[in-house]
C-alpha cells in the first residue's frame, strides 16, 4: 500500500451468486478492527442509494465509473471501503488501479454453469436479458491481487477466513 493516510479499497468482484456479499459480511468486522474505519457496501446498495438505473452493457459501464469515483472519494478521506460488486469490466478495474492509491482487487471465482444451475439469483431462474454469463460476456479479472475459488463445498465463513489470511499476507 502506498499511503497510510489513504483508506484501502477492498474491491470484491465476481459473477452474480458467487458469494461476494456473504464473504464481505463475514470479513467486515475483522477488516475494520485491523485496518481502521471501514464502510461496507454492495453494488446493489449503491445502485439504490444513488438511484442508478439500467443493466445494458453501456449503462453498467457508466455505473461502474460512478462506483470508481465513489470509492476513490471515500478512501481519499482515510476511510476503507469494503465493496462487493459484479462490475466485470477491465476498463473500470484498470482505472481503479491507476487512480485509487490503496486498491486491493479480490476475485471470487465461481463456475458460471454452477451458478446458473444453483438458481440462487432470480435472473438465473427466469428468462431475462443483460445477465452476466448468459448474454453478457464478463471480463473476468486477469491479474487480481487475491483469488478465492468458490466451488460451494465450503461455507461463506470458511471462504472469508481464507480471504482474511490472504489479505493479511498481501498488506504486510
Amino acid at each position: 500500500m502506498k499511503k497510510k493516510t489513504q483508506g484501502i479499497v477492498f474491491w470484491i468482484t465476481g459473477l452474480p451468486g458467487s458469494g461476494k456479499s456473504n464473504i464481505s459480511k463475514h470479513i467486515f468486522n475483522a477488516i475494520e478492527k485491523r485496518y481502521g474505519p471501514t464502510i461496507r457496501l454492495s453494488g446493489n446498495d449503491t445502485r439504490k442509494i444513488f438511484n442508478l438505473k439500467g443493466f445494458s452493457k453501456l449503462e453498467r459501464i457508466q455505473i461502474g465509473l460512478t462506483y470508481h469515483e465513489f470509492c476513490k472519494k471515500i478512501s481519499s478521506s482515510g476511510i476503507n471501503v469494503l465493496f462487493d460488486v459484479v462490475c466485470l469490466f477491465e476498463k473500470i478495474r484498470k482505472k481503479n488501479r491507476k487512480y485509487i492509491k490503496n486498491y486491493l482487487e479480490i476475485f471470487i471465482k465461481a463456475d458460471s454453469k454452477t451458478l446458473i444451475k444453483r438458481k440462487q439469483k432470480y435472473f438465473y431462474r427466469i428468462k431475462t436479458n443483460n445477465v452476466w454469463g448468459i448474454d453478457l460476456q464478463p471480463e473476468l479479472p486477469k491479474n487480481p491481487d487475491i483469488v478465492i475459488n468458490n466451488d460451494f463445498k465450503r461455507d461463506a465463513k470458511q471462504l472469508a477466513n481464507s480471504l482474511l489470511g490472504k489479505i493479511k499476507k498481501k498488506l504486510k
